[in-house]
């Protein structure tokens, strides 16, 4: 059935009324194309949403991930400030079929996976969700705790309950149930929350940079220190896969981005929101973190760059309250927008007669608790080459599927009734698509087949887990993103294609 069978306004295509699909098993109001009349999120919307989903606290810690790693600030800050704009490329590409069809990411991906096969992608890029989620909901809680334990005096007389103080516990299960309250509300609330979450948490770390700053009389120390790697043949075995690694912080909302931009009132929305929104926010955001960091080595003879470590030490109630309110607003708009709002779609994708959006969400908050995540973040080695390279890889690889079928394979012209039914274009064989498949296995060895990790620093082999691709490890999430796309473009030359 051909795209012009549905309805058309401005490029902005939607359902006509009597082709609203019926089939359950591929269909339910959360996974349906959003109407354009409610298309409406702004510039500024989108905007607000990477500012709240930037400002968080592992992304205060990327800078000292880095650091520790033997670059000098200047190195780091370059290196986040670059991945975040390559980042922005396959963003904002397969951002572009959420105004255009009001789709959410796993019922795109059924035009290059096939529309069963798209929940390979869909429960890929959920699981990464989940073990996110687990990450920044424990982080969210210790915050809340040593903050808390700062206004009350501590928790030293607390008993303990499987190794650790029962009020750590009960703040990150308050946390957790607070996230979870407010995505069951909707998207509308979620937008609602990120429009005033993203200036308040900027006004936080802006009052961190201030306070510091005073404290310190000035940012000195850090600043001059030298990079331990230099400029030569030292820094850039270290700079590609730290490269790859800040490429793949982000990687997850490369394939998602749908989720929401199928919100948006067009493309110039969230185009322009997106390039506003993130690579600025990142880079401010790391500069934040060196120069508070550096402030912080001047007062206390140390640097200190955990945020919330640094804060438990103001000497003023009100300054400790303000600190908690932000470290609770900055976790929750990064965490509910870029963890919750995936898996809830790409859940209700696999099972759309039994899962819907807030179910989904559930299903989230319970396999985040259950998964455990935050001991990856133990040493900058395991989180930025192991956790984050591997992850960056995979994701790249499903990333590279979707741009050439979307891109290069359809011109952004899709069926949208065919989306949602089988026997049509995207069915393929059995639901599958073979081609795509065959692209997301060869690009994935591709990108993680070499997968290494130094003696006692981690799960893989020192020369990999396929020594002769050890080589590529180092470039995962480019690996997997050019090789899938360029091989899916070739297996697809050729295929009948719905007329438009």
């Amino acid at each position: 059935m051909a795209d012009r069978t549905a309805g058309e306004t401005r490029d902005r295509v939607e359902l006509a009324p009597g082709e609203v699909p019926s089939d359950d098993r591929f269909a339910n109001d959360d996974l349906l194309p959003v109407p354009v009349g409610a298309r409406r999120w702004t510039t500024y919307n989108f905007a607000a949403l990477w500012v709240g989903m930037a400002h968080n606290i592992p992304s205060w810690l990327l800078a000292s991930g880095l650091v520790a790693l033997g670059m000098d600030w200047k190195q780091a800050v370059f290196t986040i400030a670059l991945a975040n704009v390559i980042v922005l490329v396959p963003m904002l590409l397969t951002g572009h079929a959420g105004p255009k069809y009001g789709i959410p990411f796993p019922v795109l991906a059924r035009a290059s996976f096939g529309v069963r096969g798209a929940n390979l992608a869909a429960l890929i890029r959920a699981g990464v969700a989940c073990a996110w989620f687990g990450i920044q909901t424990w982080i969210g809680g210790s915050g809340i705790y040593v903050l808390l334990g700062e206004i009350f005096g501590g928790w030293g007389d607390a008993g303990q309950i499987a190794g650790q103080p029962w009020p750590l516990w009960l703040c990150f299960l308050l946390f957790w149930i607070l996230e979870l309250a407010i995505i069951y509300r909707g998207m509308e609330t979620l937008r609602r929350f990120e429009n005033w979450a993203a200036p308040f948490v900027i006004v936080g770390a802006l009052a961190l940079f201030v306070w510091i700053g005073l404290k310190a009389g000035g940012f000195g120390e850090l600043l001059s220190q030298p990079s331990e790697l230099g400029w030569g043949k030292e820094f850039w075995p270290v700079f590609f896969p730290s490269l790859m690694g800040m490429i793949a912080f982000w990687s997850t909302l490369s394939l998602n981005i749908p989720d929401f931009t199928r919100f948006g009132a067009g493309q110039r929305s969230q185009i322009l929101g997106q390039t506003l929104g993130l690579p600025t926010t990142m880079t401010l955001f790391a500069l934040l973190s060196v120069f508070v960091t550096s402030g912080s080595q001047a007062v206390y003879g140390a640097p200190i760059w955990d945020p919330v470590e640094l804060v438990s030490k103001a000497d003023s109630v009100f300054g400790l309250l303000y600190a908690l309110v932000t470290v609770l607003v900055a976790t929750l708009s990064v965490n509910i927008a870029a963890n919750v709002v995936s898996p809830a779609y790409d859940l209700a994708n696999l099972a759309p007669r039994l899962i819907n959006f807030r179910t989904g969400a559930m299903i989230t908050g319970v396999v985040g608790v259950l998964i455990m995540p935050w001991k990856l973040t133990s040493t900058p080695e395991l989180y930025i080459f192991t956790w984050l390279g591997l992850v960056g890889g995979l994701l790249g690889t499903v990333a590279g599927i979707l741009i050439a079928d979307y891109w290069i394979v359809r011109r952004t012209r899709l069926s949208l009734p065919d989306l949602y039914r089988a026997g049509g274009p995207y069915w393929y064989r059995g639901g599958w698509n073979p081609k795509a498949l065959a692209a997301f296995l060869v690009g994935g060895v591709l990108a993680i087949g070499g997968s290494h990790s130094a003696p006692g620093q981690g799960p893989f082999p020192q020369d990999g887990l396929i020594p002769f691709l050890r080589p590529l490890a180092d470039y995962g999430w480019a690996v997997g993103l050019g090789s899938s796309l360029l091989l899916y473009a070739f297996l697809m030359r050729g295929e009948r294609l719905p007329a438009r």
